[in-house]
């Protein structure tokens, strides 16, 4: 995921990648948007397409509160945005080098986030791999930058020439030219700010999803939610379902933002240490009731490959994970194969 506005010649596939993980679980919110207390809003934001379905008290509570979550997460997706003149990042890139910028707090979590993910995967997950500016993967507009261009920007890539001072409130990019990119470590955050607002407005039923990445709370009419799991082998089909009450599914794959060049794929999840795209799983998909333990490890997977990911893993506990690998195979932790119904 990245942190930008949609391109209009994608769209329409976008749109369809984005209900996809949604498609079983149409089968139970449809009927209940019968319900006056059931209500559901779609909008684009972050690059994709953000649902909520909620069940509230009234429609009109349902109503205000999907749109006080929207608005939020518009707050939250603008001051994160690298594609957008006058955001916090991009303050942050035009003072690279130069001196450290302040963060609003959210930023600042956010970055702090990014950076644990970095310490834990040894650098397979790095937000600084924003200085490889020269991808598009935007099939109307494709563009793959040259060996010399890739080799100018490698040496601005090191997660640890982020600085952060949190009594400041600052952030810093050591070396004039770094860029970031939040795009694998923003949206989860993002879409529990959203989650937060509707709690706030007195919403305890509620479903967010963002692109592949889901969280939802409570139940819809007495049952836990159910999201089908995309398979990036075909991300048409789904693999199966899982019943959830509380707590996220992150998708990460291959299949979004991509295009094919001379019978090669080439997609947005990049290499730190290459500038090129993965060449690791096609897709990982990770459910856990914790932000903290799955924000930015299915990209860091992507990178680090289905072996090293698996060791990844290990640490982590009251996380289910499916991998699918490149060579085809499927791979499930213990709890996704309880999990996951087909």
């Amino acid at each position: 995921m990245t942190l930008q506005p949609s391109r209009s010649s994608s769209l329409s596939r976008r749109r369809l990648l984005a209900g996809l993980p949604l498609l079983a679980t149409a089968l139970f919110v449809q009927p209940a948007l019968a319900n006056p207390t059931v209500r559901q809003a779609s909008r684009p934001l972050m690059g994709t397409r953000i649902d909520i379905t909620v069940q509230g008290d009234s429609a009109a509570a349902g109503d205000q509160a999907i749109a006080s979550a929207f608005a939020e997460m518009a707050r939250l997706s603008d001051m994160m945005s690298r594609y957008r003149i006058g955001s916090a990042v991009s303050a942050l890139h035009l003072a690279s080098g130069l001196q450290p910028v302040v963060v609003e707090p959210e930023m600042m979590q956010v970055l702090k986030m990014a950076r644990q993910a970095s310490e834990r995967s040894h650098g397979a997950f790095d937000i600084t791999v924003g200085a490889f500016n020269g991808w598009n993967f935007d099939p109307a507009q494709a563009s793959i930058p040259d060996a010399a261009e890739l080799a100018r920007e490698l040496p601005l890539v090191n997660y640890r020439d982020l600085l952060l001072d949190e009594s400041a409130a600052t952030a810093f990019l050591r070396r004039r030219g770094m860029r970031i990119d939040l795009g694998g470590i923003a949206k989860l955050p993002i879409l529990q700010a959203g989650m937060d607002m509707l709690k706030r407005h007195g919403i305890a039923n509620a479903m967010l999803n963002g692109g592949g990445d889901v969280l939802v709370s409570g139940q819809l009419l007495g049952r836990d939610w159910r999201i089908g799991l995309r398979d990036p082998r075909a991300p048409e089909r789904i693999l199966g379902v899982v019943a959830l009450s509380e707590g996220f599914v992150a998708a990460s794959g291959d299949y979004e933002r991509s295009f094919v060049r001379e019978g090669r794929r080439y997609h947005h999840i990049l290499d730190p240490k290459t500038g090129q795209p993965t060449q690791g799983p096609h897709g990982v998909t990770l459910v856990s009731r914790r932000l903290e333990d799955i924000n930015g490890l299915g990209a860091a997977i992507m990178v680090a490959g289905a072996q090293a990911g698996r060791r990844l893993l290990t640490p982590v506990s009251g996380v289910d994970a499916l991998i699918v690998e490149n060579d085809q195979r499927l791979w499930m932790s213990s709890g996704m194969a309880t999990r996951l119904h087909t």
